[in-house]
């Protein structure tokens, strides 16, 4: 059962990277809540209101705390567990909308941050945007990517069929594609369930018409236009990518029982990355229309909403620590580390890790140039560091990773 605590002036309600499954409403007091800025590591400091929740992230989302809380005065907080808020508001459609349009929010700040780090100066009205996706796909020899992004530019700009460049990348694009050339390298990517309940709940004869299948490379949603649908994968992976100066960075990739494309539904604003079919991927498609609906008939599928995007702040927040680290070795460094943390790898006696990617999947992952990365990869396995396999990399010691991002790693006194 809920309950109510009392706490003295000053006291710490918890503290950044305090494990813990409670959400708090402040009833009574002032309160201050401290997070630190991933990119500039000032502190940033912002008063809770009374009737105001804190924690829920990190609570729902099962990941340690990302702030620490501090009482201004006497204070009453109503203290639950994640199961119990579950319980209590999953009815609640206005509360839950709510939460979903600040965390969307949040997402998209933490997206914009992402840029700035990765060099993004130019501003992009919609057209010129659209274009610059579609010449990444063409320098990236993302053949199918570029074909349908070039098409998705001349349907809303069909005045630009006579434009020279865009008529080049298309049947260029085009071509390779008829021969069954869709990329210059095969996608690889196991596709398990990462959110089995939500693949469950849609699983029924009534959910038949919202389904699409899409091919590898086959462009789902492209940046920079309007938003119209969201997506729930039923089978596959899908990537989401960011078009920088011409070039396309890997946000993240999302597997069954993953959300993508709400954003857009949730802040009317244009879509804020491009998303790729990697190898055959099944999905539900939906429409503003059915958003809040399918809210309201279904309590569970926003709580679920609700943990999908605790876990994309989550994750993206630690994608930018490892952007603002401007040495190369300890970014990638740090890359291992971050594999071995989505692993759920706890430190012991062996230290010997085996991560299932590439080459390929640390220059995304990395947002380094390619050649820099090869370079480093070559010194780590000179190094014996790690050892480079076609389907996976071993790291001989993940703790001399650590080590490596701790000492080398200027990301702390930026």
């Amino acid at each position: 059962m809920p309950k109510a605590i009392s706490y003295t002036k000053g006291s710490i309600i918890y503290f950044e990277g305090d494990t813990d499954d409670r959400v708090f409403i402040l009833q009574k007091g002032h309160a201050n809540i401290t997070t630190t800025d991933v990119e500039t590591r000032a502190q940033i400091s912002e008063q809770i209101k009374q009737g105001e929740f804190f924690g829920v992230k990190s609570a729902i989302g099962h990941f340690p705390r990302e702030e620490t809380v501090m009482t201004l005065d006497d204070a009453v907080c109503i203290s639950m567990t994640s199961q119990e808020f579950e319980m209590m508001f999953s009815n609640n459609k206005q509360l839950i909308m709510k939460m979903l349009r600040v965390f969307s929010n949040q997402l998209r700040q933490i997206h914009k941050k992402t840029e700035s780090v990765l060099n993004n100066n130019e501003s992009f009205n919609q057209m010129d945007g659209l274009f610059s996706v579609a010449k990444a796909f063409y320098n990236d020899e993302e053949w199918q990517s570029c074909e349908d992004v070039c098409k998705t530019y001349l349907k809303l700009y069909p005045s630009e069929v006579t434009n020279k460049e865009l008529k080049e990348m298309l049947l260029k694009s085009n071509a390779y594609v008829k021969k069954g050339i869709t990329s210059s390298e095969t996608s690889d990517l196991s596709a398990t369930a990462a959110l089995g309940s939500s693949i469950k709940m849609f699983d029924l004869p009534a959910f038949k018409r919202f389904q699409k299948v899409y091919e590898n490379g086959q462009v789902i949603i492209t940046e920079f236009e309007r938003g119209e649908t969201f997506y729930l994968i039923q089978d596959g992976a899908v990537q989401l990518t960011k078009c920088i100066n011409e070039s396309n960075k890997n946000l993240d990739i999302l597997k069954p029982g993953e959300f993508f494309g709400e954003m857009a539904i949730l802040d009317n604003t244009p879509r804020s990355a491009t998303c790729v079919a990697k190898g055959h991927v099944e999905c539900l498609e939906f429409n503003k229309a059915n958003f809040e609906m399918l809210i309201t008939g279904n309590p569970q599928l926003a709580l679920i909403l609700l943990k999908i995007f605790c876990k994309r702040i989550y994750d993206q927040k630690r994608r930018l620590r490892i952007l603002v680290i401007s040495d190369p070795q300890a970014r990638l460094a740090d890359v291992f580390c971050m594999f071995n943390e989505m692993n759920g790898n706890t430190p012991g006696a062996d230290r010997r890790r085996k991560f299932n990617v590439t080459e390929s999947d640390i220059i995304h992952w990395s947002g380094l140039p390619p050649s820099v990365v090869k370079d480093e990869l070559k010194r780590f396995v000179a190094s014996h560091k790690i050892e480079m396999f076609d389907n996976y990399i071993l790291v001989s010691n993940i703790a001399d990773m650590q080590r490596i991002v701790e000492t080398r790693s200027d990301s702390k006194n930026k």
